[in-house]
């Protein structure tokens, strides 16, 4: 079979041939490409039987011009930039790459939060600009409710490093769980309750604009939201309102209803009390050594 990486995943191309030993080994032919280039996806694709890519978005032109397609073995946990209807409808299997960036997304949720609390992005740049005092005094999470929506893996280790913050921590889910240390509430307690709140939950019709106008409007003054899922889960528009005019205190954000760079008119680009970073949460070198293996066990086990 032809197996073709669209892209490196983050590591040297010599890594994921060197992942990729056993599958050569057996005849398959390995393609790997030194860089991420989405306006050459079609092209670069010819003729694969299998497709390894993590976050490009993956829709029916590209799949038409793949009729040889077999696999897309998804370097990512999400899979909706992946048209699933079409891949079905072919009878294509798509694998994701579950629990790879358990550990990176959490620790990036918490560092969110004390980013939040501590002004750590204003004092930096008041610091660099050799002119006016630091943003005081910070709050501290110690003590605080954590509300988190969505109890996946990453939310349970979220809830676990904010546990040994010291936070009170409450959580939503479409079912509950047992998870230690972890009272269930349903979505408007946790809202009202809680001094942050941290997304976790997949995208999907029931969940897209998950937060809104109504749902901020139930929270704390003070509290802040914190978001490592996804863009659309969150209102964007409702979310800049409350931030403006201080329905709430603050948010910090991964994740947005597309991938960066945000167009110059988004309004969240001038919503005060905000941190926004590039889609980072999933980007560790630990991450991506794992998330390897995870796509290649995937492509060995279809080939067999």
């Amino acid at each position: 079979m032809k197996i073709v990486f669209l892209e490196p995943l983050g590591l040297s191309v010599e890594a994921i041939e060197s992942a990729c030993m056993n599958l050569k080994e057996q005849g398959h032919d390995v393609v790997v490409y030194a860089d991420r280039r989405p306006e050459l996806n079609i092209e670069r694709a010819a003729g694969a039987d299998i497709v390894v890519e993590s976050n490009m978005p993956l829709r029916k032109d590209f799949l038409d011009a793949c009729p040889n397609l077999k696999m897309l073995s998804i370097a990512f946990t999400g899979l909706d930039h992946i048209d699933m209807d079409e891949c079905k409808r072919r009878d294509i299997l798509v694998k994701n790459a579950a629990g790879y960036s358990t550990e990176a997304v959490a620790e990036e949720t918490i560092c969110m939060m004390i980013g939040l609390y501590r002004h750590v992005i204003e004092n930096d740049n008041i610091t660099r600009s050799c002119s006016g005092s630091a943003i005081m005094p910070g709050r501290e999470i110690a003590g605080k409710t954590v509300g988190i929506i969505g109890m996946g893996a990453i939310g349970q280790r979220t809830a676990a490093l904010a546990q040994a913050f010291g936070c009170r921590v409450i959580a939503w889910n479409r079912t509950k769980k047992e998870v230690p240390g972890v009272t269930f509430v349903d979505k408007e307690t946790l809202l009202k309750e809680s001094d942050i709140v941290a997304l976790h939950i997949a995208l999907n019709n029931e969940t897209r604009d998950f937060l809104t106008a109504k749902d901020f409007a139930l929270m704390k003054k003070s509290a802040v939201i914190v978001n490592a899922a996804r863009g659309p889960v969150v209102n964007t528009n409702d979310l800049a309102e409350a931030l403006k005019n201080g329905t709430i205190a603050g948010a910090a954000l991964d994740v947005y209803d597309g991938e960066p760079p945000l167009k110059s008119d988004n309004p969240l680009l001038s919503a005060p009390n905000t941190m926004l970073l590039p889609h980072i949460g999933f980007a560790t070198h630990e991450a991506f050594e794992l998330r390897l293996g995870i796509v290649v066990r995937n492509v060995e086990e279809f080939v067999k």
